[in-house]
This record gives C-alpha cells, sequence and structure tokens, in this order.
C-alpha cells in the first residue's frame, strides 16, 4: 500500500528500539556482564516499540491492528519466516547427526601444519558458508584453533582473527544465513542473484586476507594435530544444499531436501533415530525464535511507521545527501552499519533497515540486487569489527577456556587483527565508485516498472 504521509515523529518506535536495546547493553557492559549487548533480549525491546507505535498511531485499536498485521502478514514477511525455521532445522539436524564435526576434521586433515592459519580461515569460510551461521563456526572452531597455535608457535590472535574472519565470510554468502535471508526478502530479489553479486566483494576481499594470513600467520615450528577421523557421506548434506541452492533451485525445496538428506544419513549411519531426527526438527524451529519474533514484530510496525509517514519522511530527507545512484549506495551502506552498530546483531540490523533501503533504491534506482548485497556485506563487516557484538565477545571467551598457557583474550584486543572484515569494508566501498561487481547487474538489468512484485501483481489485475 503507498502512503504519501510524512513525520520525523513517527520514527519513534525505531528510536525506542535502538535506545532500549543499545541502553540496556552498555547498562550490563558497565555491570561487567560477558555478554552485555545480549542480556535485554531485541525482541522484548521491540515488543516495547510496537506498542509505542499503537499508541502513536491514529484510530481505533481495530484500525492499527489492521495495519500492524498488514506488515506482520505481508508475504516477504511470511516467506522470510518460514525459511527461518527451515534453515534451523536443517543446521540442527546435520548438526547433530555428525555433519559439522565431520566438516571440521576434513578441512583440518587437508591443511599442511604449516599454513594453518590461513587454513583455518579458509576452513571457517566453508564451514560457515555451509552452515550459515558465523557463531556456529566460531563455537566449533575457536577450541581446535587456540590449541593449534600455542602448540605450533603461531599468533593466537592470528588465529583466532582467521576463524571470525572466515566465519564471517561464510555468513555473509551462505544461502541460508539469516543475514542473506532478511537481506534478500527485504528487498525482493533471489538468493543466487545476490550472491553472484556478493561474491564479486567477497572474494577478492577473501583473497588478499588468505595473502596476509601465508605471509604473516606462519608458525615457528610446525606441530602435529592429532587424529582427525571423519566420514565423507555426512558431509553430503552441506555440499547438497551448497550446489543446489547455486544452481538456482528454490530455497524452500533446498532446505527440505537438505533437512531429510541429513536425517536419512543420520539414521542409516546410526547416529540418530527417526524420534531424535523428529526432536533435532523440532529444535531447529525452536532455535531460531528470536529472529522469528524479531521479524514478525518489525514488519507490523514497519507498516505502522510507513502508514505514519516515517519512510516517505527519511527518502525526503536523504534526496538532499542522496543526489544519484552512487550517493544511494553509500548511503544505504551507512544506514545498515550505523543499525548494525546500535543494535550489535547484523540480521536486526538488515531487519531494521530493511524498508527504508528498498524505498530509497526504488526512488533513485539502486538495482535491488546491489541494495541486497550492501545490506549484507555492511552489517556483517561491522559485526565482525564492534568488540561488543556476540561473534568477537565468543571468540576471546572460548579462547581463553581453552587457552593452556593462561593467556587472557579480549573482544576488544582483536579487533585490529580482524583482517577479513576491514579488507571487505574497503572492497564493499571500492565495488560502489568502480562497479566490478555489477557484471550480473549490466547482463540482467533490473527494471523497476516490470520487475518488481508488486507491479507483476498489478499488471495481472489490469490484465483480468
Amino acid at each position: 500500500m503507498k502512503y504519501t504521509k510524512k513525520s520525523g515523529l513517527a520514527l519513534l518506535p525505531f528510536l525506542v528500539f535502538i535506545v532500549i536495546y543499545l541502553g540496556a547493553g552498555l547498562i550490563y557492559q558497565a555491570k561487567g556482564e560477558e555478554m552485555a549487548f545480549y542480556m535485554f533480549p531485541s525482541v522484548t525491546a521491540m515488543f516495547i516499540a510496537v506498542l509505542v507505535a499503537f499508541c502513536m498511531s491514529k484510530g481505533t485499536i481495530n484500525e492499527k491492528f489492521e495495519t500492524f498485521s498488514r506488515g506482520a502478514a505481508n508475504v516477504d514477511v511470511f516467506t522470510m519466516l518460514i525459511i527461518y525455521i527451515l534453515a534451523g532445522a536443517f543446521a540442527t539436524v546435520a548438526s547433530e547427526m555428525g555433519a559439522k564435526d565431520a566438516t571440521v576434521n576434513l578441512g583440518l586433515s587437508l591443511v599442511p601444519p604449516s599454513l594453518l592459519a590461513a587454513g583455518m580461515f579458509v576452513i571457517a569460510a566453508f564451514f560457515g558458508t555451509a552452515t550459515g551461521t558465523s557463531m556456529g563456526t566460531i563455537s566449533a572452531l575457536i577450541p581446535i584453533a587456540i590449541g593449534v597455535a600455542e602448540k605450533g608457535g603461531l599468533s593466537p590472535t592470528v588465529v583466532i582473527t582467521a576463524v571470525v574472519g572466515g566465519g564471517m565470510f561464510g555468513d555473509n554468502l551462505s544461502m541460508i544465513s539469516d543475514t542473506t535471508i532478511a537481506a534478500t526478502r527485504s528487498q525482493r530479489v533471489e538468493m543466487r542473484d545476490k550472491f553472484r553479486v556478493n561474491f564479486l566483494i567477497a572474494l577478492p576481499a577473501a583473497v588478499v586476507t588468505l595473502i596476509l594470513l601465508l605471509v604473516f600467520g606462519r608458525p615457528e615450528t610446525a606441530a602435529p594435530l592429532e587424529d582427525l577421523s571423519f566420514s565423507l557421506v555426512k558431509i553430503i548434506p552441506y555440499l547438497a544444499v551448497l550446489i543446489l541452492a547455486l544452481c538456482g533451485l528454490n530455497v524452500f525445496l533446498v532446505l527440505l531436501i537438505g533437512i531429510f538428506s541429513a536425517g536419512i544419513i543420520g539414521i542409516l549411519t546410526g547416529s540418530m533415530d527417526i524420534a531424535g531426527f523428529a526432536q533435532a526438527i523440532y529444535t531447529g524451529f525452536c532455535g531460531m525464535n528470536e529472529v522469528f519474533f524479531l521479524t514478525l514484530l518489525c514488519g507490523g510496525m514497519s507498516e505502522m511507521i510507513a502508514k505514519n509517514g516515517g519512510i516517505n519522511w527519511i527518502i525526503d530527507k536523504l534526496r538532499g545527501i542522496m543526489k544519484d545512484n552512487k550517493s544511494a549506495q553509500l548511503g544505504i551502506a551507512a544506514l545498515v552499519s550505523a543499525c548494525d552498530c546500535a543494535t550489535a546483531n547484523n540480521t536486526v540490523a538488515i531487519i531494521v533497515a530493511g524498508d527504508m533501503a528498498r524505498e530509497v533504491s526504488h526512488e533513485l534506482k539502486v538495482d535491488p540486487r546491489r541494495t541486497a548485497s550492501l545490506l549484507d556485506i555492511f552489517s556483517c563487516v561491522f559485526q565482525g569489527v564492534i568488540p561488543y557484538g556476540a561473534q568477537l565477545v565468543v571468540a576471546a571467551s572460548l579462547a581463553n577456556q581453552a587457552s593452556e598457557t593462561g593467556a587472557v583474550y579480549s573482544a576488544a584486543g582483536l579487533v585490529g587483527s580482524m583482517w577479513y572484515c576491514w579488507i571487505l569494508a574497503l572492497f564493499g566501498l571500492l565495488s560502489i565508485f568502480v562497479p566490478f561487481a555489477d557484471s550480473v547487474i549490466r547482463k540482467d538489468p533490473w527494471n523497476w516498472e516490470y520487475d518488481c512484485p508488486e507491479s507483476k501483481v498489478a499488471a495481472k489485475k489490469a490484465a483480468k
């Protein structure tokens, strides 16, 4: 539905959400809590913001709820929710049947001990891309990485940040990552198209990082690794999901194939029984509850803000700054970066910034595939370098637990060594002014008048 009203006051619910979420994090951090910015749930902060939106809106309670429901029940929001729970189910089933351990051990067995810093980056990148989670990658690899670094004479800080950087590479590109789902659905583009644009930016950043790790990450002495047993058949679900998604198969079918292939392999190999398979699917569904509820509430609130004129007000103000395509891209990158610094969650940042970014893109004719790529890239960049983000906090915590030398690692101390994220930011900015990543866009130009879903629906109705 197209709204014409303009009002900066309509954005107050967004401001309330950021103030509560960021403020609570700062307070808990001052109290010395380790995961300070995750103590106050983002869903609760968003719920309070929704209540503020209800109080600000005019009309009866039924009219307000109708507006909220229109946003929450939007086809893009609903599609996103289903993809989230299917991705959660696949990740859980695959992990419980042993795919995670098999993938890690396979990667370590293929990497020479003298190249372990660069090797850990590659393993983390593959693992993150296959599983769609930087946190899962960090949790699985950091205990191994810190042990290898301390015994083999490598710089522990370099190895830790190599793992986190590889995890962020995978999180940014994976077809089943929360950030990919949020970025593509909010901009209404295909995952495959966003991947192609994104890959041409992330790949050179990864190559430069890899070269730096090969040069500066070599150990003084190469330590032999312990026994690394694995079963190749257990890696098949990850490979299947990755290949099928890249081939352009519908994402629902990709995830369903992944879930059932992982379950069948798990049952045949004795890693789980039928009841365990069913429980793993349910656990995976439940594991996505935070992002599920957050997306639902944010979708409804965004519709209320749009009706009250908030989105139109932003676009009107940004016109003075974003005068052309390139400045619009810079603005979108800055918008999602600021949201991530405020929320310390890259998925939340994309969800919050998504609607505004889409409207700005439409206004200034930025290809939505490009917008989706920018949203994912810059949210991941800042998520990987803010010292209060979960990735660096968990990496430092796990490294401290696994360290046998008594060394103490801090999230703030890792920021300077997050080479991949800093280099990705550089290539992301460079791609705006030197469009080397837009080959897909040039071959298949986007036409706002005919290619966007709303226009297609309108055309069908007119034909009838």
